[in-house]
């Protein structure tokens, strides 16, 4: 076993390597670019390497500078995590020159598995099914159109050397495949140094569900069953499970059992992931084949048991497996969602900036789940423009789906972060979901349920009731709060205080009668409903957890003027509660009404700006594209809403723009 381990790579998946090295008692080096100078994997690491400047391609991706590294430290061996250097053929080949071992599998399965167009035409010789395509290389975009036309529309553009939705466009069009083909290579080229990209059929109302397999170096392989990754937003994982809801004993079997016979055929010999699309039909079609750790590795290793990590580790020590097929049990269902700097409100887009609050929820088995929050940041830490937005991936894991639901629906109620805009308010209303819940999953998902982006619901029902009643005893709470403050006039004791109260949640009017009970408070509501809530928040904390009516929830909170907003089980509003004249008064307020941008186009982003595509005096129509701002390793193409002449073009090719800066404006 090694002494000392590098890790290649930086955020949650560092970390998540080294608290696995440290358990096996294996001393650890990080490395860190200027931009993560102070970030949590380099505290946790027993020593650290600056490799250079924040732009990965600088730092993280220059083979040379982790060779040195290792040299410097005297580490025996380095773990890639997953993205940066994990699938390129050259560095393992670099490192064994070094006389280094790579822990990860061999240089030849790499190449023959990592290369998107090479694992087809390896998987298509071990007849696999495979999804139609052109393997070839394509040089221009009017090839590009010709293959598409033949193959039939949609089809999907993919990155050679591509992973994590980078690099990869879907086109219903000749149009679309020629700006697809053109923004496809371009983030290729950033992304991966590689700008080959390739064509296939995209299959419609597909499901992506891939096999987590495991070989040593002595031949044996097994396969650790499957993970449903269907929920995807621009082709990029959002939720995963295991196992799937789609499968049955035998279709899994079958899948796994193939996934074992490629692995095999390319004698591979580390922790891989054979991906496929499956019909809803539970046909399936092989897409590629990961050569690394995935990143929603977790709910495998809830599900079996088994560290994943430690098992890369002891393989590329050159221990043997230490369990067969038949010891493979799967136990229970865990939920897997990445929580990213995002703005689900405008798109999606990225968010950076500073975490003034990262405070996730309590991790550790509670009411018959585990929660498991795998995270590379720090409160007070930074989100930079630099890497990928992911901030953490929160897993749960119960007996059966509902619960595992049930356990990801309340964490996330739990997980407070203020400074950035994230997806959490987004993956609360997913865990609401109906069509979610019932298991009826596709890759379409979000796009066919959220067609007009997304806005965080109103609170109805069971769910505006309880917000009403945390409201009401939130208020009931702050008032008690006051009484208690000295040297006031008159005597608080002495004071007789109204216990109705209006509660405006939103637009909806609710009365209520606060009592107070045990030092507490009960909530009576006008149908005879009389709901007790117990807490120990207190004021200025952002989650408040306790029972309203025996039930125990989380509820974001956040002060607002005369008020407060509320966020729970993915519906949020603003709540203000008032005696009966206090509302009266409140009605007869004037609201003031914020201005619009006008005719401009802001930058919905912080980001780079790639391209501008337009000029003064310019006539452009609906959807013609504008500009291209980069972000999180993204490319962003911004489009006029409307027809539209440009007045005056702000901004220029290569400048570096905060969120809502001007780009141009409109006459």
């Amino acid at each position: 076993m090694f002494d000392k381990i590098l890790i290649a790579n930086r955020g949650e998946i560092a970390c998540r390597i080294i608290k696995t090295a440290r358990r096996l008692g294996i001393k650890t080096v990080a490395v860190f670019s200027d931009a993560d100078r102070d970030a949590l994997h380099v505290e946790m690491a027993d020593e650290a390497v600056h490799l250079g400047p924040a732009p990965a391609a600088q730092s993280y991706l220059v083979i040379d500078k982790i060779v040195a590294a290792c040299r410097q430290t005297g580490a025996q061996a380095v773990h890639p995590g997953y993205g940066f250097l994990s699938e390129r053929e050259a560095f393992p080949q670099a490192l064994e020159a070094a006389g280094i071992v790579f822990i990860g599998p061999n240089p030849r399965a790499i190449a023959a598995m990592g290369d998107k167009i090479e694992s087809k035409k390896a998987a298509a010789a071990a007849k696999v099914s495979t999804v139609p395509g052109f393997l070839g290389i394509i040089e221009s975009p009017d090839h590009a159109v010709r293959i598409a036309e033949e193959i039939g529309y949609p089809v999907m553009i993919k990155a050679s050397a591509g992973g994590g939705g980078k690099g990869m466009r879907i086109a219903h069009s000749a149009a679309e495949v020629a700006e697809g083909f053109a923004r496809a290579r371009s983030e290729a080229a950033s992304s991966f140094g590689d700008d080959r990209v390739f064509v296939e059929k995209f299959i419609t109302d597909p499901r992506h569900i891939e096999i987590q397999v495991l070989g040593d170096k002595h031949g044996n392989v097994i396969y650790l069953g499957e993970r449903e990754c269907s929920i995807q937003r621009r082709n990029q994982k959002v939720v995963e499970e295991a196992p799937s809801p789609l499968l049955d004993e035998a279709t899994r079997r079958k899948m796994g059992e193939q996934a074992v016979a490629l692995a095999k055929a390319v004698h591979y010999d580390s922790a891989g992931t054979v991906e496929f699309v499956a019909g809803q039909d539970r046909s399936f079609y092989f897409l590629e084949m990961n050569t690394r750790l995935q990143v929603e590795h977790p709910v495998t290793e809830m599900v079996t048991g088994i560290d994943l990590v430690e098992e890369m580790i002891r393989i590329a020590a050159g221990e043997k497996l230490r369990f067969t097929q038949d010891d493979v049990r799967l136990n229970g269902w865990a939920i897997e969602s990445r929580i990213y700097a995002e703005d689900p409100t405008r798109n999606f887009l990225p968010s950076t900036g500073r975490l003034i609050t990262y405070r996730p929820p309590p991790e550790g088995g509670t009411d018959g789940a585990t929660v498991r929050n795998d995270t590379g940041v720090t409160e007070g830490g930074e989100i930079s423009i630099y890497y990928d937005p992911m901030i953490a991936k929160l897993v749960t894991h119960a007996a059966t789906r509902e619960q595992a639901i049930e356990a990801q629906a309340k964490a996330l109620d739990a997980f407070a972060i203020d400074g950035i805009r994230h997806n959490i308010p987004f993956l609360s209303a997913l865990m609401q979901h109906p069509r979610w819940r019932a298991g009826r999953l596709s890759t379409g998902f979000i796009a066919e349920e959220f067609p007009d982006g997304f806005k965080p619901p109103r609170p109805e029902g069971e769910v505006a009731r309880r917000l009403v009643a945390v409201a009401a005893a939130i208020d009931h709470q702050l008032n008690e709060r006051k009484r208690r403050i000295s040297g006031q006039m008159r005597d608080p004791g002495f004071v007789r205080f109204d216990r109705a109260r209006i509660v405006l949640l939103g637009q909806e009017r609710h009365e209520v009668v606060v009592e107070t009970i045990d030092g507490g408070a009960a909530i009576a509501f006008k149908d005879g409903t009389h709901w007790p809530v117990e807490s120990s928040w207190r004021p200025g904390e952002p989650v408040w957890t306790g029972q309203v009516g025996g039930m125990s929830i989380a509820v974001q909170v956040r002060p607002i003027l005369n008020g407060m907003h509320l966020a729970h089980a993915g519906a949020s509003a603003e709540a203000r509660v008032y005696t009966h004249r206090e509302a009266e008064l409140a009605a007869l307020m004037p609201e003031k009404s914020s201005a619009g941008a006008g005719k401009q186009l802001l930058c919905p982003m912080p980001g780079l700006v790639k391209a501008i595509h337009v000029r003064p005096g310019q006539e452009v129509k609906a959807g013609e594209a504008l500009a291209i701002v980069e972000a999180m390793k993204m490319e962003n193409v911004l489009r006029a809403e409307r027809d539209a002449t440009i007045a005056k073009v702000v901004a220029k090719e290569g400048d570096s723009l905060a969120v809502d800066a001007v780009i141009l404006e409109f006459a």
